[in-house]
């Protein structure tokens, strides 16, 4: 499925992919969050054979409704030492901003999911 903006003009619509590269890229900005780990075993095959710079790695993007709204789940690494709800919050709300503010899409939720911390 795609996300889907329809105006007086005509329709937009822009790919999960997309989508994911976008979130990727805005977690990865905050201070905390190391990467994003592995969600599926083809991600982990990518970073066995050394194709670690996939941005979309460790988000998974669903559809709400006829693709007007999106939910974002990252699966990340994080920082020890640090407030994790702290670096959370800073990470869900850039998250928001960026995929509102480049693809015009309602963001519904995003989730974190902290599958690793490192020193």
């Amino acid at each position: 499925m795609a996300g889907t903006i329809v105006s007086e003009l005509g329709k937009i619509i822009i790919g999960e992919d997309i989508i994911a590269n976008i979130a990727g890229f805005a977690a990865t900005e905050n201070y905390g969050v190391v990467g994003m780990s592995t969600k599926t075993a083809a991600d982990a095959l990518l970073q066995l054979v050394g194709n670690d710079s996939n941005r979309k790695k460790g988000v998974k993007v669903s559809f709400l409704g006829e693709g007007e709204q999106v939910e974002i789940d990252l699966f990340v690494t994080m920082v020890y030492g640090i407030s994790l709800a702290a670096v959370a919050k800073n990470t869900i709300d850039n998250v928001r901003y960026r995929v509102e503010e480049l693809t015009g899409l309602k963001v519904s939720s995003v989730n974190i999911h902290v599958e690793n911390i490192t020193a």
